[in-house]
């Protein structure tokens, strides 16, 4: 089979990103424009200003990863694109961008799920190898995947409220820390102790999950001590935060292991990057002889190169999308 080069795009949030993939597995060439030093004068992402940036970006950033890949339009293959879910007004620029691309030169156009592409992420560092689950952690989604085969997603459970990273974010903001919190709440976590007597979430039999009783309880506490004049140790509470939802994620994860009888665990998303995760699960799978797979650390974040790695598999599978193709900001992964 000859040589297959995607164009991908990628601008869900606030990242303009466009990468060139080769077979799903080599990166030939990746740009991404972060908008994170504006949001963060706001202490979150702000959807208006996020849209207008990526329109400002867009044309630039493709005719960086074309250069820097020393290719044009005529060597790509196909070009695949986020579509869903995401901001729809950030959706909208990568998808309108792709379809001109394809419309111009009559390439295939590849339609790519979010979770999808985190998911794909791992395939740049080693190829997936099935059955296996995964586990999707990031600031808009927290899911638990069973796949069998390539591009064969079953979700299993899910946040059924606020996805962990806006859980971090929205942690660390009442903590005053800045924005995006959850790296620095990462980092805190690893000089505290855990003394503060936070609940477990949603400690039950099933796959999903709930973050927002446990982000009330810290603002909850973080009020009382005030009201009573103490002095709020923040490494400590970072500490306290941080075990729960890691012990959550991670007695979840590994029932779901076990019960699907699989020998192979990867993790994906924003929140992939956590120390304190990574950590945990490379314990619990040493000790349980499962294989786990974690993304490099430029592929944890929103990034066109794991939208390229799922869209060649999409293509393989002969998944197209017409001109017609809307961006959707909620969509269920399938």
């Amino acid at each position: 089979m000859n040589d297959v080069y995607i164009l991908a795009f990628e601008s869900s949030c606030d990242e303009t990103s466009v990468s060139i993939i080769k077979n799903g597995r080599e990166e030939i060439a990746t740009i991404v424009l972060s908008q994170m030093d504006i949001h963060a004068l706001y202490g979150g992402v702000v959807p208006e200003i996020a849209s207008r940036m990526h329109i400002e970006n867009i044309t630039l950033v493709i005719e960086e990863a074309l250069t820097k890949a020393h290719m044009t339009m005529h060597d790509i293959d196909a070009i695949a694109v986020t579509y869903g879910p995401g901001l729809i007004g950030s959706l909208l620029v990568g998808v309108q961008a792709a379809k001109t691309l394809a419309y111009i030169y009559e390439k295939p156009l590849i339609p790519v799920h979010h979770i999808a592409g985190h998911i794909y992420a791992n395939n740049l560092v080693k190829p997936l190898e099935f059955p296996l689950i995964a586990l999707v952690v990031s600031g808009g989604h927290t899911d638990l995947i069973y796949m069998k085969e390539d591009y064969s997603f079953e979700r299993i459970g899910g946040t059924l409220d606020d996805a962990v990273g806006e859980a971090y974010d929205k942690v660390a903001r009442v903590m005053g820390l800045t924005y995006p919190g959850g790296p620095i709440v990462d980092e805190y976590a690893h000089k505290g102790t855990d003394t503060y007597a936070l609940p477990l979430p949603k400690d039950d039999s099933s796959y999903d999950f709930s973050f927002s009783g446990l982000k009330s309880a810290v603002i909850n506490l973080i009020h009382n001590e005030e009201q009573r004049g103490n002095k709020i140790i923040t490494e400590n509470l970072a500490t306290s935060f941080q075990n729960r939802v890691v012990e959550i994620l991670t007695k979840k994860t590994m029932h779901a292991v076990k019960e699907y009888h699989v020998k192979n665990l990867i993790v994906a998303g924003g929140v992939s990057a956590n120390k304190g995760l990574r950590e945990k699960l490379e314990e619990l799978c040493n000790q349980e002889n499962v294989h786990l797979t974690v993304p490099a650390i430029r592929y944890c974040t929103d990034n066109a190169a794991m939208i390229g790695a799922a869209g060649y598999y999409a293509y393989l599978l002969g998944r197209r999308a017409g001109l017609d193709l809307n961006a959707k900001a909620n969509d269920v992964l399938k």
